[in-house]
């Protein structure tokens, strides 16, 4: 247990490593195919890094509304989910969490997620579909899995990573824009002819990239929560029969959309046909087989 714990945080600390170097070196690049000299790529590289520290703290703060919005979420009466509570209260405690708020979404299809800046702030939200669908020990293994997620920090890491996809799209853009259809090539152009078709190329690539990566560290962190989740239960095979319940479930998630589907417990669009391989390479959650399997093989 404590072995998948580190493994899975180590992978996603050097996938966040790369993530940040990348961003960086963009800004490198495109500083040095529009300004002159290599004190052209230290410009680009320091703007690139303040404005991402801005835009990721905007991100920060106001992303767990926007979420709850999104996804039409409604703040829980006690009295009305009363076994939604008392798992999330017995939970909260076993694990040494503050009570989170807990909301619920109008939706038969079973799913929930997690968002927040930070244990203090955070929230759990479950659909209607997940409690009228799971037996307790399942319902127990989907919320301890939510609590890790809160508890290892990783609703502040997403909404991070989230905000740095964006930048990174919206400033390939800027950068395109400015270059085919801005000002005329110059003679510092030509003289950064290499960093300028570097640019080019990278402004077409770097959202797919930044994409790949972030969902790269997406699925470890699913990984770390089923791990950190099966610890909290002490019992793995609870979550395991939520995961297999929830997968074999094709009712669609109706509030679910491609910004917030990475939060959600489980994939929450479920056209998985066609290429394998390339579902997988796109996908915002390990395949549900492979979660099941590392869960069946803990023991505690």
């Amino acid at each position: 247990m404590y072995n998948a714990i580190a493994a899975n945080k180590r992978r996603t600390w050097i996938l966040m490593l790369l993530f940040v170097g990348f961003f960086l070196g963009l800004g490198y690049v495109y500083g040095r195919a529009t300004m002159e000299g290599q004190e052209g790529g230290v410009s680009g590289l320091t703007i690139f890094g303040v404005v991402a520290i801005v835009y990721a703290l905007i991100s920060y703060y106001g992303s767990g509304k926007l979420t709850l919005a999104l996804a039409h979420a409604k703040e829980a009466n006690r009295q009305e989910f009363f076994h939604l509570y008392n798992a999330v209260e017995n939970l909260s405690i076993a694990s040494g969490l503050p009570m989170p708020k807990i909301y619920v979404i109008d939706d038969t299809a079973p799913n929930a997620f997690a968002t927040g800046r930070d244990p203090k702030h955070a929230v759990v939200a479950v659909t209607t579909g997940l409690l009228t669908k799971l037996d307790k020990s399942e319902l127990e293994g989907v919320i301890a899995h939510e609590l890790s997620h809160i508890q290892n920090y990783d609703i502040r890491l997403q909404s991070i990573v989230v905000a740095l996809i964006g930048l990174i799209a919206l400033l390939s853009d800027i950068f395109l824009r400015n270059f085919l259809w801005g000002r005329r090539r110059s003679d510092n152009d030509r003289g950064n002819g290499a960093f300028v078709l570097i640019g080019i190329a990278l402004a077409i690539l770097s959202p797919i990239i930044a994409k790949l990566i972030g969902l790269a560290v997406s699925r470890q962190r699913e990984f770390l929560a089923d791990a950190s989740g099966a610890m909290l239960t002490r019992y793995p095979e609870g979550l395991a029969q939520a995961l297999q319940k929830i997968s074999a479930d094709q009712e669609p998630l109706e509030v679910a959309n491609q910004a917030t589907a990475h939060l959600y417990f489980a994939n929450p669009f479920k056209d998985q046909h066609g290429m394998k391989w390339l579902h997988r390479l796109f996908n915002t959650h390990p395949p549900v087989e492979d979660r099941i399997k590392r869960l069946q093989a803990i023991n505690i």
